[in-house]
C-alpha cells in the first residue's frame, strides 16, 4: 500500500535527477508519489523530467525563482506531500533498494514519528563508501542504538553528529504539527537547523541498521557541494551561523543540556575538521578564520567545555587565550594545534615542564602520543621509527613495542602490520620496520597507504592508537621500484598538512595516470 511521498529537490542537475528519482520509484509501491521540486534550474532540468510525464506517481514543482539553498525546495515538498510518512532526497544522490520497506517496517513496529537509518557516503569515481556517524548506524565499528527506539535524545547526546535530514522517514503529520521546515533563502548548512529542531521537538525516533541513503560525494564536480567548499572562508562563516542557530533551537526549547552538548560537538568535530586544514590556507584565510573562530568560541560556557575531549579543549585554549588575538605568523604557528586536531589527536615535543593537568586523566587509549618516522623507499621500504615520551606518562606504561600498519584507503579491512620491539633511547624508544614494496601495488590503480602504530605495553593488553608523523627533516619525495617481473611502482612519500606521513603508490603505467591526475584535480581546486 502507498504511504510515502519522496521530496526531491534539484538545481541545474539535469544529469543526475532522473537517476534520483527512478531510485524513489524502485522503492515499490510503499511510495505514493514522488515529488520533485526543481528550484528554478536554467539547465536541461525540465527536459529530463519530462520522461516521467506519463507516471502518476511523479509531481513536478516547478520553482520561478532560485531560493539561493537547499531549504526552501524541502519545505514546498513538506507542503505538498500527501501520503501519511516522507522522505527527502537530493537530486545527487540514491536510495538505495529496500530502503522504504525497512523505513515502514520499523515504524510500524515501535509506531515511531521518525526512522532513522544508515547513510553512505560514495566517492565518486572511485565509489569507495564509507559509514555516516558511524558510531550511531555502524554496529561492527560498536554502535549500540540500532534496533533501540527513544524518546528524545537527552540520554544520547552523541546523536547530535548525525545532522543529516536525508537518512530518516518521518511521520507527515508530525511535521506538520509541529511546524518543522527548514531555513529559508540561502542559508547554507540548513540541515543543522532542521535537525536541531526535529530533536528539540522530542519526537519517538527509531534506528536500524540498514542502508536506507547513498550520499555521492563528487569531489571533482564543477560545482561541489557546499560541505566540500571549506576553501571559502564564507563557509566557515556560514557553519558557524547554522550552528549558533542550532544551539538557540535548544536554548529556545529549555533544553540547556542539549545547548551545551551541541557546543561541545562543534569543539569534538567541526572545529577540529576546518583546524586540520589551515596549513593549506592563504594567510589572509587564516587570520580571518582565527578572528571569527575564536569570537565565537570565547562565548561557550565553561560547561560546554568541559563536555567536549581533552585535546579539544586545549585547542578551545589555544584560540581563546589571553594574547592570541591572532594566529602566530607562517604554518609553524599553527602546528600545535593543526597536531591536536589530528585523528588521534599528537601533543608534539618539545614539551614544557608542567603538563596539561587533564593529561592524568586520560586512558592509554586517550594518550596524545607522538610516533614520528623517517622513510626510505625503494625495494624495501624502510621505516626508522620514535617514541617519544608525554611527560613521563609513556615511560611509566613501559613500552615494549610497536605495532606498525599500513590502512590502504580504499581497503581499509585489510592493513599490512608488523610488530617491531622499541629500544630506550634518551628521552624516548626507538624501532625499526622493513616492509617489501611490492604488496604495496594495486594493479591499475593509485593505491594511497595511511601510516598507524599501536604502542604496546608490558603487563597491560591497552595500547596508544597513534598516526605516524613524519620527522623533523623528513621530506616528500619520489621512487622507482623496478619489480622482478619487470613492472614499475612509483612509490611517493607525501607529508600531509598536519605533518602525517602517507604512501602513495602507482603501479603501473594506469596507475602513473592516476597520479598525474589526482595532482592536476589538486591543482585545479587550489586556484
Amino acid at each position: 500500500m502507498a504511504r510515502v511521498s519522496v521530496v526531491v529537490i534539484s538545481y541545474n542537475d539535469a544529469g543526475h535527477v532522473v537517476t534520483a528519482v527512478k531510485s524513489a520509484l524502485a522503492q515499490g509501491e510503499e511510495i505514493g508519489e514522488v515529488i520533485v521540486v526543481d528550484d528554478a534550474s536554467t539547465d536541461g532540468t525540465a527536459q529530463a523530467l519530462a520522461a516521467f510525464e506519463d507516471d502518476p506517481r511523479v509531481r513536478v514543482l516547478r520553482r520561478t525563482t532560485n531560493s539561493g539553498g537547499c531549504g526552501t525546495p524541502r519545505n514546498d515538498g513538506i507542503a505538498a506531500a500527501s501520503f501519511p510518512y516522507l522522505l527527502f532526497l537530493d537530486s545527487d544522490d540514491v536510495l538505495p533498494p529496500g530502503a522504504a520497506v525497512a523505513l515502514l517496517a520499523a515504524a510500524d513496529e515501535h509506531g515511531c514519528d521518525v526512522v532513522a537509518g544508515r547513510a553512505v557516503r560514495r566517492e565518486l569515481p572511485g565509489g569507495r563508501e564509507t559509514v555516516w556517524a558511524p558510531e550511531i548506524y555502524d554496529t561492527s565499528a560498536g554502535a549500540k542504538l540500532p534496533g533501540a527506539l527513544i524518546r528524545g535524545i537527552s540520554e544520547h547526546p552523541e546523536i547530535l553528529k548525525d545532522t543529516l535530514s536525508v537518512n530518516k522517514l518521518y511521520r507527515t503529520a508530525f511535521l506538520h504539527d509541529r511546524s518543522l521546515l527548514f531555513p529559508d533563502g540561502a542559508f547554507h548548512y540548513e540541515d543543522f537547523v532542521f535537525t536541531a529542531r526535529l530533536y528539540a521537538a522530542r519526537p519517538r525516533i527509531a534506528y536500524i541498521d540498514a542502508p536506507v541513503y547513498v550520499w555521492n560525494v563528487r569531489r571533482n564536480a564543477a560545482t561541489p557541494s557546499i560541505s566540500l567548499r571549506r576553501a571559502d572562508i564564507g563557509n566557515w562563516r556560514r557553519r558557524i551561523a547554522a550552528h549558533r542557530e542550532t544551539v538557540d533551537t535548544f536554548r529556545g526549547a529549555s533544553a540547556t543540556d542539549l545547548a551545551l552538548a551541541a557546543q561541545a560537538k562543534f569543539l569534538d568535530y567541526d572545529l577540529p575538521m576546518y583546524v586540520r586544514e589551515l596549513p593549506q590556507r592563504s594567510p589572509g584565510y587564516v587570520e580571518d578564520w582565527w578572528r571569527a573562530t575564536r569570537d565565537y568560541v570565547a562565548g561557550f560556557p565553561r560547561e560546554a567545555v568541559q563536555l567536549a575531549a581533552v585535546p579539544s579543549r586545549w585547542i578551545a585554549r589555544g584560540l581563546t587565550a589571553p594574547g592570541a588575538e591572532r594566529p602566530e605568523p607562517g604554518v609553524a604557528g599553527l602546528g600545535r594545534l593543526v597536531e591536536l586536531a589530528a585523528r588521534p589527536p599528537r601533543l608534539v615535543p618539545p614539551y614544557g615542564s608542567t603538563p596539561p593537568p587533564e593529561l592524568a586523566d586520560l586512558e592509554p587509549r586517550e594518550l596524545p602520543a607522538v610516533v614520528d618516522a623517517r622513510v626510505r623507499t625503494g625495494s624495501t621500504t624502510r621505516l626508522a621509527l620514535r617514541v617519544h615520551d608525554l611527560y613521563g606518562r609513556l615511560g611509566a606504561l613501559h613500552p615494549v613495542a610497536l605495532r606498525v600498519e599500513l590502512v590502504e584507503r580504499d581497503d581499509p579491512g585489510n592493513p599490512l602490520t608488523a610488530d617491531t620491539p622499541v629500544v630506550r633511547d634518551g628521552d624516548g624508544w626507538t624501532a625499526a620496520v622493513r616492509l617489501p614494496a611490492a604488496p604495496l601495488g594495486r594493479a591499475g590503480r593509485l593505491a594511497v597507504w595511511h601510516l598507524r602504530a599501536e604502542i604496546c605495553y608490558a603487563g597491560t593488553p591497552q595500547r596508544t592508537p597513534v598516526e605516524v608523523r613524519a620527522a623533523d627533516g623528513q621530506t616528500a619525495g619520489r621512487g622507482v621500484v623496478v619489480r622482478r617481473t619487470g613492472q614499475v611502482l612509483l612509490v611517493q612519500t607525501h607529508i600531509t598538512g598536519g605533518r602525517a606521513l602517507i604512501l602513495r603508490v602507482a603501479d603501473g603505467m594506469a596507475g602513473a595516470r592516476r597520479v598525474l591526475g589526482a595532482r592536476l584535480r589538486r591543482l585545479r581546486l587550489a586556484r
